[in-house]
């Protein structure tokens, strides 16, 4: 388990991060239009998981915003931004900001959390995914990850980007 904070308080995830260097662990989500959208589909790209609690959170949809705009000239460069809010309410935020670079995944029918170690599993967000970041290699595996530390702050998004 992790420990992040919210706020300063301390509270634990599902697990860990998949370790830099090792295979990401396949997953399904719901996409926008709720067809699936699995990390099988995205073989063959690099691709940044924008992990977070909520898009109706100012930090969550601060990083949506960012990735958007920073990733969006990078070549063969995928951002899934993955919640456990429904697809309609991510689509619906991307639509009102203009936001077209990335791919919205909801985990409202998948067990994306428990398998990437995020899920909150006490605390007033229990159920929810803590706010981290997993780039992936156009071969599946992990080039970097942060957990970050304090769920009201913004992921490295240079960290992220520079291994791409």
């Amino acid at each position: 388990m992790a420990t992040v904070t919210l706020q300063g308080n301390p509270f634990s995830t599902a697990g860990e991060l998949p370790p830099v260097g090792t295979k990401a662990p396949g997953f399904t989500l719901a996409a926008a239009d709720l067809g699936d959208l699995s990390l099988d589909s995205l073989s063959g790209k690099r691709v940044i998981l924008n992990i977070f609690p909520s898009v109706d959170t100012p930090t969550c949809a601060t990083s949506v915003r960012k990735f958007n705009e920073k990733a969006a000239s990078l070549d063969n460069v995928v951002v899934v931004c993955i919640s456990a809010d429904l697809p309609f309410a991510m689509a619906r935020f991307c639509g009102a900001e203009g936001i077209d670079n990335v791919m919205v995944g909801s985990t409202f029918r998948s067990s994306f959390g428990d398998n990437y170690g995020v899920t909150f599993v006490e605390g007033p967000l229990t159920g929810l995914l803590s706010r981290a970041v997993v780039v992936v290699d156009t071969d599946g595996s992990v080039l970097h990850i942060e957990q970050v530390g304090e769920t009201a702050d913004e992921p490295d998004y240079d960290a992220a980007l520079s291994v791409l």
